[in-house]
């Protein structure tokens, strides 16, 4: 049997539920940190508040139809939109592609998602959901049960993460090694160096990768993070701006950490252990 054509279908399928997935995602960034229903009432334009039909709501083509803007009155529509639909979209599909027909895909097509709602809430808002942290952590510990009892699942990385052992400490390092950092920014600099909010969210993704995992997206999301802060400095300095405090919020950081683990990780540690074991030139 012609594999090839299904598999070709599912991934136009992965990619266009990516949309409609990355399409609610918009919802929850807009609602959470007002503390509204990401239920009721229906999506509507945020300057005219008229209900948006269903044509002017498919994700990705009709802001492109509309022109960016809103059929009613005009308004431009936020850029966000679409982006966020076409990143969940293209995640979607990678994740299809790196894991195919496999336990993994679901569950790693819902952690991007979380991801992205991390990345997008943590830029817009400052602040990092609960509603995604707290069902992530115990959920990352049970997947790494269903890798123990299931060993030929597409989520076991061998070395970094084969356990519910390699889960459980994976969130106890997770949420451990970001508080430890923010007492001694307490300490040393008389302000807080992350907000609890990064101590959840590594926390669960250790739940998901492991403690070594969590060494890695830290790893990672340090480097980009201070190649973006001396980036936005060096920016700012050109441009003639006085000196100022410079946040960053570190959700974005850690959730790329992450995505890089989820494609990048397995081998890269493959490629270390196989380093380790090479015998020593004499």
């Amino acid at each position: 049997m012609d594999f090839e054509p299904l598999f070709t279908f599912f991934a136009v399928i992965s990619f266009v539920l990516g949309s409609m997935v990355g399409s609610f995602l918009n919802v929850c960034i807009s609602r959470w940190p007002k503390g509204m229903s990401i239920v009721s009432p229906r999506s509507r334009c945020p300057s005219c508040e008229t209900p948006i039909g269903w044509v002017d709501n498919i994700p990705l083509l009709s802001w492109l139809f509309l022109g960016a803007k809103c059929r009613h009155c005009g308004a431009v529509i936020s850029w966000q939109y679409p982006l966020v639909e076409a990143v969940t979209a293209a995640l979607f599909l990678l994740v299809f592609l790196r894991f195919g027909f496999t336990d993994a895909t679901i569950v790693y097509m819902a952690l991007s998602a979380a991801l992205v709602l991390v990345t997008f809430v943590d830029l817009t808002d400052w602040t990092i959901p609960n509603e995604v942290t707290f069902p992530g952590i115990p959920l990352g510990i049970l997947c790494s049960m269903w890798v123990m009892f299931y060993g030929d699942s597409a989520m076991r990385i061998e070395g970094v993460y084969e356990d519910v052992f390699h889960g459980l400490l994976g969130a106890f390092a997770g949420g451990a090694i970001l508080y430890v950092l923010d007492k001694v920014s307490l300490l040393l600099l008389k302000k807080p160096g992350m907000g609890f909010g990064d101590v959840k969210l590594l926390a669960m993704l250790g739940a998901f990768f492991g403690w070594k995992g969590v060494i890695f997206i830290l790893m990672v999301a340090s480097i980009i993070g201070s190649v973006v802060g001396l980036a936005s400095i060096l920016i700012q300095k050109l441009q003639g701006a006085e000196e100022a405090e410079h946040y960053l919020p570190f959700g974005p950081y850690l959730s790329v950490g992450g995505l890089v683990m989820l494609f990048f990780g397995g081998p890269v540690f493959e490629w270390y252990n196989m380093y380790m074991d090479l015998p020593v030139m004499e």
